[in-house]
């Protein structure tokens, strides 16, 4: 196998975006006469006329320990990205306007900026790694680093060596012939060394970590390693790694990290998937492999409404399209649905300034593919167990699955509700990242813990995290009238005397809809606490005698018994993912008679 990998990759020696610097030259100015992009090129242009304004800001000490100080990471990563946006903008413009000199000169300097930095990771990336070890070294253990590096390849060391190894091929011919030699030392001695002579903990993984940093450090070597054996080496290892990725999926597709790590992470597949076919005119075609459509089509079963998406687990309440990845995907898998145009990320959306979908916004964009609104559709996930549902823009989505699923969220049996694009049931989605948000303080945090979710708390108890503690699905059934889901949540709580949970959506789709909702408990002794809770936005709440009505654009009525339920209300706050305070309500139903076996009903009702 790997002699047969060592012929595919000799194959093909030339560029592997455009057949030629003349083809990209005249691509490149005719796409400035196209009205189609006009916005995405005036967006960038209005990055760089404001960069133009402010000298590059480098990394300094200060900000680069403030995480092992504190477990803060905003400050030094604000600093990164926006240095990474400066290399984004001045190589894109460089492109557009090659004759523009101040273009080359900030991009000459930006990489050289980029080649001195300390190191390519993210200090939160770091705990423990050689960079971070300050112990007395003999002079032979030093010399031994030098001579054998071992630097660790996070998710952004590697999306780094990807972006200058690809920047540098595509404008060789201007670029300064020492800017290029510094881009490409620093890619061998930061990245593709350490990866030849050691091993990572995410060629393993299962999340987006094996997508993003295999397929940054392939794309990497597939534009800058010469020599066939050790080209042949990390392309080999780079597919396993992606086996790897892919088996963190279930055959439905879903991404349990959420929408912006599919994006995320599939898309790094997709970028290094294509590099990889071109490279070897089609010989390994990591699009045909089992699941790789299914994920491809989770882009259009997880946006509920315009910009809205499924943010269950680290997910933001809100997304916008790649259009270029899902153009590409497009001419992949025919069957997929095309966006509308209204939904494309801007080019500062990515806080990130990842250059590989940046770049790919434009060069996979299809002026032909005219996309559409989300339709009227229902899916079941079936192995994940996720079901949404999308009728005349009103929303129901729900899950079961497992308490130890990536980016996980203790949220079995939990639910949103929208109309017309508002959210009266919400996911609090992805909270700041922080050091504690990843240790064992996970689910202290609001917006990760059941107490943050649409989940009843038992016993005064919430769910406990684990793959143990999982739902079990009971029944789905689905039709044009309605969509019926039962499950068992008891598996999620740490409560000796609970024998089952009994929770069962029947999501109503004729003329307006509505949701009925029933919790039934069986318990082998009488129960201390039982309490609903619903999470929802902060919106105007008036008490009926029948139920409570959640009021903004549009209402929602929450009908319920007031004598077998006592409901309050509370307003609480989190730390969402940008570092923004973010206020939502809790709504508690606690029940009034407490016996063995209990049932709770609501009934949700749109425009009441």
């Amino acid at each position: 196998m790997f002699i047969e990998f060592e012929k595919m990759l000799k194959a093909n020696a030339s560029s592997l975006l455009f057949s030629s610097k003349k083809d990209q030259a005249n691509w490149f100015e005719s796409i400035k006469g196209k009205s189609s992009y006009t916005s995405l090129i005036t967006e960038i242009r209005e990055e760089a006329d404001k960069l133009l304004q402010n000298p590059i800001k480098e990394l300094t000490f200060e900000e680069f320990t403030i995480f092992r100080e504190t477990g803060s990471r905003l400050e030094y990563e604000k600093s990164y990205f926006a240095k990474r946006r400066r290399l984004n903008t001045f190589a894109i413009m460089t492109l557009l306007e090659p004759t523009d000199s101040a273009y080359l000169r900030e991009l000459h300097e930006t990489i050289w900026s980029i080649c001195n930095e300390y190191s390519w990771c993210l200090p939160a990336h770091l705990k423990n790694s050689p960079e971070m070890n300050t112990e007395h070294e003999e002079v032979l253990d030093f010399l031994q680093t030098i001579q054998n590096p071992n630097y660790t390849i996070d998710l952004f060391a590697a999306e780094t060596a990807f972006t200058l190894s690809e920047i540098n091929k595509l404008m060789d011919h201007v670029l300064d012939p020492l800017i290029q030699k510094r881009m490409k030392q620093e890619v061998y001695r930061r990245v593709l060394l350490p990866f030849q002579h050691h091993s990572f903990h995410w060629e393993t993984s299962t999340h987006n970590w094996a997508a993003v940093c295999a397929g940054s450090v392939g794309a990497a070597a597939l534009y800058v390693v010469d020599d066939e054996r050790m080209l042949t080496s990390i392309i080999d290892r780079a597919i396993k790694a992606m086996s790897y990725y892919l088996k963190g999926f279930n055959e439905d597709g879903a991404c349990m990290e959420g929408y912006g790590y599919w994006q995320y992470g599939f898309g790094y597949y997709v970028y290094f998937a294509d590099l990889l076919k071109k490279k070897t005119f089609g010989a390994i075609d990591l699009f045909k492999i089992d699941k790789v459509d299914q994920i491809a089509a989770f882009q259009q079963k997880c946006f509920i409404y315009k910009n809205k998406v499924v943010n269950f687990s680290d997910s933001t309440e809100t997304g916008s399209v790649f259009l270029g990845l899902s153009h590409y995907l497009k001419d992949i898998f025919p069957k997929l649905e095309v966006p509308e145009t209204e939904l494309r990320a801007a080019y500062a959306d990515d806080h990130c300034s990842r250059w590989a979908p940046a770049f790919r916004n434009f060069i996979w964009f299809d002026e032909n593919k005219a996309g559409k609104p989300w339709g009227n559709a229902t899916y079941f996930l079936k192995d994940s167990q996720w079901l949404i549902s999308r009728y005349n823009a009103h929303v129901f989505a729900c899950k079961g699955g497992h308490n130890d699923e990536p980016h996980n969220h203790n949220d079995i049996g939990h639910f949103i509700l929208q109309s017309k694009g508002e959210t009266f049931l919400k996911d609090l989605g992805s909270g700041m990242y922080c050091k504690g948000y990843f240790n064992q303080e996970r689910y202290s945090f609001l917006c990760n813990g059941s107490q943050g979710h649409s989940v009843p708390i038992i016993n005064h108890q919430h769910q406990s995290a684990g793959t143990a503690r999982h739902a079990s699905i009971i029944d789905f059934v689905t039709s044009e009238e309605e969509d019926v889901l039962e499950m068992d949540l008891a598996k999620a709580y740490h409560v000796g005397n609970l024998e089952k949970v009994v929770r069962k959506f029947i999501w109503k789709k004729k003329h307006i809809p509505e949701m009925i909702m029933s919790d039934t408990y069986y318990c082998t002794e009488k129960p201390t606490s039982i309490v609903e809770r619903f999470i929802s936005p902060v919106l105007e709440i008036t008490e009926e005698s029948t139920g409570v009505v959640l009021a903004g654009a549009e209402k929602i009525k929450i009908l319920f018994d007031r004598d077998k339920l006592d409901l309050s209300i509370q307003k609480n706050q989190f730390l969402n993912h940008f570092g923004e305070q973010e206020e939502f309500y809790q709504l508690d139903f606690a029940v009034k008679d407490l016996r063995e076996v209990i049932r709770v009903d609501f009934r949700f009702v749109f425009g009441e």
